[in-house]
């Protein structure tokens, strides 16, 4: 080879280099942000899941399918309502896929048991349903951010409207497993009359309520407080009204009636109040576009579930916006997640120091319109809650 030749060929493979060189951070930008979601999809609580990713989905639509200027990746993960396979689909996303963020999460039983290896990886985690108390108390992390509430603070502001009711006597039913002693506790926290009662059922496969109500029945009290969501929450309000204790005892409930279950139930949900932290007739902007928008995307009115979930998408990308993308920053990141800097469907969002939203909580009704069925604001019931496990957090920083 001549020396002209050598030097030619050296000359190229410098320039290629340099090629490389200079290509690096352009290539480093569009790296794809990883997400794995786990929620329900199958099962008789299918339709929460499918709301969550609908929501989910329908919030990457509006940040232009990028977060943070950034592609996105989801990957659905399924986990059964069971908390040992929810553990085994969180472990797949953060050592087989490494996801850079979780997202979902219905079950506070499942979130419980998946938290150890979430917290253990640093991964930044959206929680935008299940709110156990521990996770809002001694097991925070800087890592794990919720999107909803605690469990309790939901049946706390039931707990408010039933003393506005002057209701002195109440027997509580729920379902046994976390979630559901969180909001019989939370209701007797701030009820200032009597408990006579208290039932907690098989979950998840009780659906015949007979026995409760009839004890319910047999203690007369002037008010029943019942938590069931999804598939057995229907199962519940059909019995209660069926049984006749509709017109004798009023109901009141959490996360019973709600936009997923409302059209099955219709004129038997219609005067039954409950609390929410988010009801679809809010009258901000970004909650009339996400609704407006969901309904003609998916023919149906979102629920709830879905505007928590929502409501994560904006502040993932919010986060990302503040560090480029560079999930590397991990401490920025977090900052900048704290300071929630997105435009939620709730109006205004902050964070408490645990991470969890300090926020109103609504008085929520079901009415016919015609011949349709909707969940309308009522009043407020109480402005600005923080939970009362924000003492327990001990937050690293």
């Amino acid at each position: 080879m001549s020396k002209i030749m050598k030097r030619t060929l050296l000359a190229g493979c410098a320039a290629a280099a340099l090629a490389a060189l200079a290509a690096a951070p352009a290539m480093a930008q569009q790296k794809t942000i990883k997400i794995g979601f786990i929620s329900t999809f199958s099962g008789p609580v299918a339709a929460i899941g499918n709301d969550m990713r609908q929501s989910f989905e329908l919030g990457l639509d509006h940040l232009g399918r990028k977060l943070g200027g950034l592609p996105v990746e989801v990957i659905y993960e399924d986990d059964q309502l069971k908390p040992e396979v929810g553990v085994q689909k969180t472990q797949k996303l953060i050592e087989s896929d490494k996801v850079d963020f979780v997202v979902g999460y219905i079950w506070s039983n499942v979130a419980l048991a998946s938290l150890k290896p979430l917290v253990d990886s640093k991964t930044f985690t959206i929680i935008t349903n299940a709110g156990a108390s521990q996770i809002s108390g001694e097991l925070c992390s800087p890592y794990v951010f919720t999107t909803s509430w605690n469990n309790d603070q939901t049946p706390q502001a039931v707990g408010l409207y039933m003393n506005q009711k002057n209701v002195k006597t109440a027997f509580l039913i729920g379902p046994n497993y976390a979630a559901g002693k969180d909001m019989l506790e939370g209701v007797a926290s701030t009820f200032k009359g009597q408990i006579i009662g208290r039932e907690l059922t098989l979950w998840p496969n009780q659906l015949d309520f007979s026995a409760e109500l009839s004890k319910a029945r047999a203690a007369k009290p002037e008010a029943i407080f019942a938590f069931y969501p999804g598939g057995a929450g229907i199962q519940f309000v059909t019995q209660y009204a069926q049984s006749g204790l509709k017109g004798q005892i009023p109901l009141y409930t959490a996360f019973t009636i709600d936009e997923l279950s409302l059209p099955r139930l219709k004129d038997l949900a219609v005067g039954i109040p409950g609390a929410q932290q988010w009801v679809n007739d809010l009258p901000n902007d970004a909650n009339k576009k996400y609704v407006a928008d969901y309904k003609a995307k998916y023919k149906s009115s979102p629920s709830f579930y879905g505007s928590q979930t929502y409501d994560a998408a904006a502040l993932i990308d919010s986060g990302l916006k503040a560090v480029k993308g560079d999930m590397s920053k991990k401490d920025e990141l977090r900052k900048a997640l704290e300071k929630a800097d997105f435009k939620s469907v709730r109006g205004n969002f902050k964070f408490g120091p645990n991470h969890i939203p300090i926020q109103n909580f609504y008085l929520q009704e079901a009415v016919k319109e015609g011949d349709d069925y909707r969940l309308k604001t009522v009043a407020t019931i109480v402005e600005n809650d923080q939970d009362k496990h924000v003492g327990k957090c001990k937050m690293p920083n």
